[in-house]
């Protein structure tokens, strides 16, 4: 079975509009430029077009990669009925014993914006909070250390 990847249909939407781009423009961009240097090189020293094949092939397998996340595209909703933490979920949490409130969405990866308050579904943070319901202490490894935290609010 193939990996699923969860997003918003605006997260799709980005992913579409980025390969439109990398298919329809970048590519055709490249081509031009190796067959322009195909004509004034000897390709057996010419590192500048050694660069542009490799970025060709890296550009070929990103196209790819971005094909297979749209195809196994599932679409996680943003409001959520339910008081337990899932993907979706917007949390409002404070540290214990006296931090101030600090509120996340739970998203996909390629929805995940931390300027923006939304996080990774796979994140340290966003997995010690899945499963979990509002008054619960939950601790929070952080690359600074464990931090205890309790869930005020979930949405």
């Amino acid at each position: 079975m193939s990996k699923q990847y969860p997003m918003t249909k605006a997260g799709k939407k980005k992913l579409e509009q980025e390969l439109a781009y990398l298919k329809d423009v970048r590519r055709t961009q490249l081509a031009e430029d190796i067959n322009e240097a195909r004509r004034f090189c000897d390709f057996s020293g010419d590192v500048t077009f050694r660069e542009m094949i490799n970025e060709r092939t890296a550009l070929e397998e990103q196209i790819k990669t971005l094909e297979n996340m749209i195809s196994h595209a599932t679409f996680i909703s943003e409001k959520q009925t339910t008081s337990t933490i899932t993907l979706g979920s917007t949390v409002t949490f404070i540290e214990i014993p006296n931090g101030e409130p600090e509120t996340y969405s739970i998203v996909g990866t390629i929805d995940a914006n931390p300027s923006h308050n939304k996080i990774s579904s796979e994140s340290p943070i966003a997995q010690s909070l899945l499963g979990n319901k509002e008054n619960d202490q939950v601790s929070i490894e952080t690359p600074g250390g464990t931090i205890q935290v309790k869930i005020i609010h979930v949405q």
